[in-house]
């Protein structure tokens, strides 16, 4: 279903509020770096990749494989959805149109919430970055810098999504190019300087999958937790297709593109990682404490060249900050423009046609949400918290999503149904990622014997997923009794 703007929202009375956005402005490449520094493949490789290590050991390039194939599937159905329905509100509209209108509220509850949560984690990461490379280097207070830097990457991506998204996605391609330049270069090196028999094929089955706990296939799991956030973000290039030019062919080709070539990026640099300090020692070099092992990559080659690296970290997150700010306050623009959000999330500023409320909003969530946490259990542990729910809610999102692209190329495109791409390919995507979901929220462990709870508080996710769902199924109720229209609109695409 295609719907056009009322006439007398399209165009707005001069002295109403601006409720506009900048229609079908950004070409291919602003859509596809927006995927791009969504996934923040610097940051990923730095930080979530490195988690995952704790978990997958030398296996880790093994479940960056699987987990790249297992995206590719996820993005297949999402540009099969978006070659239909552009809209901002994509990510919910799919599942309306495909499933349920109701199935639709309950995604785009869980994606306003996920995409929410992208800005905290990368001000809290950046702020943990600089404080700690100031407290080592000048020995200056690690509390009070990782609070000031915070803060301030918070205030400034406030400004760059201010200013619309024109801006915003240009942005995007300078910092993601960077980004990606360095840690490719950084990864030659790292081959370069190898340990004796690091180079294996062996890093692609279980046989360094050794992490006391999470031996074997559990470790696998465990790990792909971490390795689908680093590939959460490939999605939202979708919110952007109502500011895309032709965005039938756009929004699918930037989805896809992002998926696969970070995708390989990854295997690339944790196959290097791997190379250079031997995959039986990789989980030794996992985590966060005092930073990312990536940085201590750099010290050791580049000497002072390890700043660049840190740069590019810093630029990482920030660009990721700013893309998912970009999704987050699109997603919450089209939710307001039918009434499920307040309508005040529909604003946006006359001069910039960017979401002003949104993107007020967004900033504001980075003192409620991570500065508490940050303060209760430190930054690294914050981090993992807040990333295992936003990849449990994700992981969640993505099988309904296969789902629907099952449901709406059967009940509405039947003329252009495929078996395989249509039925087999979405099935298989959604099945294979029910372990990893089951490890994300910590259930299933009785029943899906390779899996393994994940360690206190991370483990807690899953009963911060359901609080969030639970919320959300007493609005749905209310909403189904007092304004069920607003639920039925989920399927609207404003073209």
């Amino acid at each position: 279903m295609t719907t056009a703007r009322p006439a007398e929202t399209a165009a707005q009375d001069s002295a109403g509020p601006n409720t506009s956005l900048a229609r079908h402005t950004v070409g291919l490449a602003g859509v596809l770096f927006q995927s791009v520094t969504f996934m923040a493949p610097g940051g990923a490789v730095a930080t979530s990749l490195a988690v995952g290590a704790l978990y997958a050991g030398g296996a880790l390039p093994l479940s960056v494989l699987l987990t790249m194939i297992a995206a590719i599937v996820i993005a297949a159905s999402i540009a099969q959805l978006a070659r239909h329905l552009p809209s901002a509100g994509s990510i919910y509209t799919y599942p309306a149109q495909g499933l349920h209108p109701i199935v639709g509220f309950l995604v785009g509850w869980g994606y306003a919430l996920i995409t929410g949560l992208v800005g905290p984690i990368v001000n809290l990461l950046i702020g943990y970055f600089v404080g700690t490379i100031l407290n080592t280097e000048f020995g200056w207070n690690f509390k009070a810098m990782w609070l000031v830097f915070m803060l301030l990457s918070a205030a400034l991506t406030a400004l760059l999504g201010y200013r619309g998204v024109k801006i915003g996605t240009r942005f995007g391609i300078a910092l993601g190019a960077f980004e990606i330049l360095i840690f490719v270069l950084l990864s030659f090196w790292l081959l370069a300087h190898a340990a004796p028999g690091g180079l294996t094929f062996s890093v692609f089955t279980l046989k360094y999958a050794t992490v006391k706990g999470f031996k074997g296939a559990p470790g696998l799991i465990a790990g792909s937790i971490y390795v689908f956030l680093a590939f959460v973000g490939f999605e939202a290039a979708a919110p952007l297709a109502e500011e895309a030019r032709d965005p039938r062919r756009t929004v699918p080709r930037a989805v896809l593109l992002s998926c696969l070539i970070i995708g390989v990026i990854y295997l690339f640099t944790t196959v290097a990682a791997a190379a250079y300090v031997g995959p039986a020692h990789l989980q030794t070099y996992g985590g966060l404490d005092g930073g990312s092992p990536w940085i201590l990559f750099a010290r050791q080659l580049w000497g002072w060249g390890w700043v660049i690296v840190f740069l590019a970290v810093i630029n990482s997150f920030f660009a990721n900050g700013n893309s998912a700010l970009i999704a987050s306050t699109r997603t919450w623009y089209a939710m307001g423009r039918i009434k499920l959000l307040p309508q005040a999330f529909e604003r946006t500023s006359r001069k910039y046609s960017s979401p002003t409320v949104g993107v007020a909003a967004q900033t504001l969530l980075t003192l409620v949400i991570a500065l508490p946490l940050a303060l209760g259990y430190g930054p690294a542990t914050a981090f993992q918290l807040l990333a295992t729910i936003l990849t449990a809610v994700m992981l969640g999102i993505y099988i309904i999503i296969n789902i629907s692209s099952i449901g709406y190329y059967l009940r509405k495109q039947r003329a252009e149904f495929n078996w395989f791409l249509h039925l087999v390919l979405p099935a298989v995507g959604a099945l294979i990622l029910i372990p990893v979901l089951a490890a994300a929220v910590g259930v299933g462990s009785s029943v899906l014997k390779f899996v393994s709870p994940l360690p206190y508080p991370i483990s807690e996710a899953g009963l911060a997923v359901g609080i969030w769902f639970v919320i959300g199924l007493g609005y749905l109720s209310y909403l189904l009794v007092k304004h069920p229209r607003r639920i039925k609109e989920m399927e609207e695409v404003f073209d």
